[in-house]
C-alpha cells in the first residue's frame, strides 16, 4: 500500500511539472540561458589563453565601476514595472524607468568629463577611451533592464531567452576575434559593451509592438503620480541596489590596491566562471519567479510555500557542484583553462561558499520587494557593504590574498543566511504562520 501511494505521488508530480505554466515558462527561459552559458563555458578555455589576468583585472575594475551606476541606473522603477495591475500604468512606470536611464547617463558622462583622471585610476584604465565606453554601458544597461522587466510583464520568455543566447554568442566570438589580434582588456570591454547592445535591440523588438498601440495613452499626470506611489524604489532599491553592487565590486578594486592587478584578475575570472553556471537558473528563476510571485499576490494567494520551495530547491540544487568545487577548484582551473589561472581556482574554491548561499538568496530579494521591504533591504545592504569592506581592508593589511578571499567569502556566506531568515519571519508573520506545524501543512497543501 506506501507503495502504491509512493507511486501515485510521483505521478501527480509528474503531471504537475507538465501542466505548470510556472515550470514551463521557467524552462524556456532556461533553455535560452542555458545554450548561452555552454557556448560561453565552452569558449572560455580559449578566451583564457587569448587574454592575461592583468587584462581580466582591467576588465573586472571597469565591470565594478560600471556594476555600481548602473545598479541604480533605472532608480529601481523597472522593478516597479510588474507591479502595477493595469498594462496601461506598467507602461507609464516603464516611461519612468527610461527617463532615469537618460539622466543618470549624462550625469555620468558629466562626472567623466570633469573628473575623467579620477575615474581613470578606479578603473586602472589604460586610456581615455574608456570612460566613453563606460557612459556608453550605463546607457545601453538602463534600457536592457528596462525591455527585460517589460518582457517579463508580457510574458515574452522566449524574446529574453534568446537575448541571452545573443549577448553569449556576440560576447565570446568578438573576444576571441579581438583576443586574435591582441588586443587586451580593450577587447574584452568592447566586447562585453556591444554584447549588451545587441541583446537589447532584440527586447526592443517586444516593446515596439505595445508601445505603438500604447504611446497615445502616455499621461504626465499619471507618470508623476505612479513616480510619488513607487518612490520608495528609488529611495530604498535603487540605493540598496547600488550599496550591493559596490559591495560585490569592492573586492576586485581593493584586492587590486592591496595584492596588483594579477591578483585581482585572478579574483574576477574565478568569479566570471562560477557565475556561469548560477547564471543559469538565476536568469531564468529571477524572471519567471518575480512574475509569478507578483501574480500570486495580485490573487491573494500565499507566497511563503512558495518561497521555501524555490529556496529549499536552491540549496539542494547548489550543495553537490559546491562541494565539487571546494575541493577540486585549483586543479580543474589549471587543467581547463591553463596554468597561469592556478590561483583563480584557489580563489574559486573559496568563493563557493559566498556563492552558494547567494544562489539560494534570490527569492528572499524578490519576496522582499513584493513585500516593500525596501526600507529593510536599504538598511540591510549597508551593513552588508561594512563587514564586507572590513574583512577586505583587514585582509589586505594584515593576511595574504587567498586568507582575505576566504574572509570575504565567510562573511557574505553568513549574510546571505541572516537575510534568507528574515525575509522568511516575515511572510510567517504576514501569513499567520507561527509554528512548524503550520508551515509542514501548509507546504503539503501547495
Amino acid at each position: 500500500m506506501r507503495i502504491k501511494n509512493i507511486k501515485l505521488n510521483l505521478k501527480n508530480i509528474v503531471i504537475w511539472f507538465k501542466n505548470s505554466i510556472f515550470i514551463k515558462n521557467m524552462l524556456i527561459v532556461m533553455s535560452g540561458t542555458a545554450l548561452a552559458q555552454i557556448i560561453g563555458f565552452a569558449l572560455t578555455p580559449i578566451i583564457s589563453r587569448l587574454f592575461t589576468p592583468a587584462d581580466f583585472g582591467i576588465f573586472g575594475s571597469f565591470n565594478a565601476v560600471s556594476g555600481v551606476i548602473a545598479a541604480g541606473v533605472t532608480l529601481e522603477y523597472s522593478q516597479a514595472i510588474m507591479l502595477p495591475k493595469e498594462k496601461r500604468d506598467a507602461f507609464d512606470v516603464l516611461f519612468i524607468s527610461c527617463i532615469a536611464t537618460l539622466i543618470i547617463s549624462l550625469l555620468c558622462a558629466l562626472i567623466c568629463l570633469v573628473t575623467p583622471t579620477y575615474m581613470m585610476e578606479i578603473m586602472n584604465a589604460p586610456g581615455r577611451w574608456v570612460l566613453a565606453l563606460l557612459v556608453f554601458t550605463v546607457l545601453i544597461t538602463g534600457f536592457n533592464i528596462t525591455m527585460q522587466s517589460w518582457c517579463v510583464r508580457v510574458k515574452a520568455f522566449k524574446q529574453t531567452s534568446a537575448s541571452q543566447v545573443i549577448r553569449s554568442v556576440s560576447s565570446n566570438a568578438m573576444q576571441i576575434g579581438l583576443g586574435l589580434f591582441k588586443t587586451g582588456s580593450v577587447g574584452l570591454v568592447i566586447s562585453s559593451v556591444l554584447a549588451d547592445l545587441f541583446a537589447s535591440i532584440n527586447l526592443l523588438c517586444v516593446f515596439w509592438v505595445d508601445f505603438k498601440t500604447s504611446a497615445h495613452q502616455i499621461n504626465w499626470y499619471r507618470i508623476k503620480q505612479l513616480a510619488r506611489d513607487y518612490i520608495d524604489f528609488p529611495i530604498y532599491t535603487a540605493s540598496g541596489n547600488v550599496i550591493n553592487a559596490l559591495s560585490m565590486g569592492l573586492p576586485v578594486l581593493l584586492l587590486a590596491n592591496y595584492f596588483g592587478i594579477i591578483v585581482a584578475g585572478a579574483f574576477a575570472f574565478a568569479e566570471r566562471i562560477l557565475s556561469a553556471p548560477m547564471g543559469l537558473v538565476l536568469r531564468a528563476l529571477r524572471q519567471v519567479l518575480f512574475q509569478k510571485a507578483a501574480e500570486t499576490d495580485h490573487h491573494g494567494g500565499s507566497l511563503l510555500a512558495l518561497y521555501i520551495k524555490v529556496t529549499a530547491g536552491l540549496f539542494a540544487l547548489s550543495v553537490i557542484p559546491s562541494v565539487i568545487l571546494f575541493i577540486w577548484a585549483p586543479q580543474i582551473f589549471a587543467l581547463i583553462f591553463g596554468h597561469k589561472w592556478l590561483i583563480a581556482g584557489e580563489f574559486a574554491s573559496y568563493l563557493v561558499i559566498w556563492l552558494t548561499f547567494m544562489f539560494c538568496n534570490l527569492p528572499s530579494l524578490l519576496f522582499a520587494r513584493i513585500l516593500r521591504l525596501q526600507r529593510q533591504l536599504f538598511i540591510f545592504g549597508i551593513i552588508l557593504l561594512s563587514v564586507r569592506t572590513m574583512a577586505l581592508v583587514i585582509g589586505g593589511m594584515h593576511m595574504t590574498a587567498s586568507f582575505t578571499v576566504f574572509l570575504f567569502s565567510v562573511v557574505g556566506a553568513i549574510m546571505n543566511v541572516i537575510y534568507i531568515v528574515i525575509v522568511g519571519l516575515v511572510l510567517m508573520k504576514k501569513e499567520g504562520k507561527d509554528t512548524w506545524k503550520d508551515l509542514a501543512h501548509l507546504m503539503k497543501e501547495g
